[in-house]
């Protein structure tokens, strides 16, 4: 059975971790419903590391690309990494200083509420924000210095859970002024950072309390090679609906099943 919740876990965050519907808020409110124990919060961590490895795997040849383009002080590999750090740096500085607040507000109610509050932010940007056109692909050159910083403001929201760290930069980035498609993917390139840094001092912190995850270690192994497939499923979709659609079906969602939660709460 602790086997059967991991994989469940697993396709959650997989699916859910790159989508702008909060991968964070499902996991605290699956993990609530299945009665999954994962005291430190250790089992969440390491599948989003899965996740993760999904994007770096997407992106292996363009990041060996611009990391060889770096080296060799290439301009607009510079740019990148610059505008990379920019939009990554706001969400950790927030993060570390609130980082006892935060824990306290993982909880259903919270990501609830902020799931519809979320949904609502995308619809009204939808619907009354004019975004750029795309050409079809992602042209992350055109992000500007100023552009990485506000979107890295943005980002500082997804703190909260079931804000969604993806719902907030791609967003953020239309607010800014890039383009759907660009967005979509420095979202995608954002979450190497922030997560890996973010997971990796959960996991040094929790270091000790690896026997409170239910399952133990092959929960953790299948739990983490499951969101590492599902993800890799859910990028290569985003990426192609994204180029032809708006977000605002991710907004009614978010909103039926913030209404959802708070409902079996109450």
């Amino acid at each position: 059975m602790e086997i059967l919740q991991a994989i469940i876990l697993g396709v959650i965050e997989g699916l859910t971790e790159f989508l702008p519907i909060s991968s964070t808020g499902h996991l605290i409110v699956a993990a609530d419903v299945m009665n999954y124990k994962d005291t430190a919060e250790i089992f969440t961590v390491v599948v989003q590391m899965g996740a993760i490895a999904a994007v770096i795997w997407f992106y292996r040849k363009d990041l060996i690309n611009r990391l060889n383009s770096l080296l060799r002080v290439e301009p607009l590999a510079v740019s990148f990494f610059c505008n990379w750090a920019l939009a990554t740096i706001p969400a950790l500085a927030v993060g570390y200083l609130l980082k006892d607040y935060l824990t306290d507000l993982a909880v259903a109610t919270t990501v609830g509420i902020t799931l519809i509050l979320g949904g609502i932010a995308i619809w009204l940007i939808e619907n009354y924000h004019k975004a750029s056109k795309s050409s079809g692909d992602a042209n992350l050159a055109k992000i500007t210095r100023k552009q990485s910083v506000q979107i890295g403001l943005y980002q500082t929201l997804a703190l909260v859970p079931g804000v969604s760290r993806s719902g907030a930069t791609i967003m953020g980035g239309l607010l800014s002024g890039v383009d759907r498609v660009t967005a979509t993917a420095f979202s995608f390139y954002l979450s190497i950072p922030i997560i890996v840094l973010a997971s990796g001092y959960q996991l040094v912190k929790g270091r000790h309390d690896f026997d409170t995850v239910a399952g133990g270690g092959a929960a953790l192994v299948v739990g983490t090679a499951v969101a590492f497939i599902t993800a890799l499923l859910a990028i290569k979709w985003l990426l192609k609906y994204v180029s032809k659609h708006d977000f605002k079906a991710f907004a009614y969602y978010r909103i039926l099943a913030g209404i959802i939660i708070l409902a079996i709460i109450l």
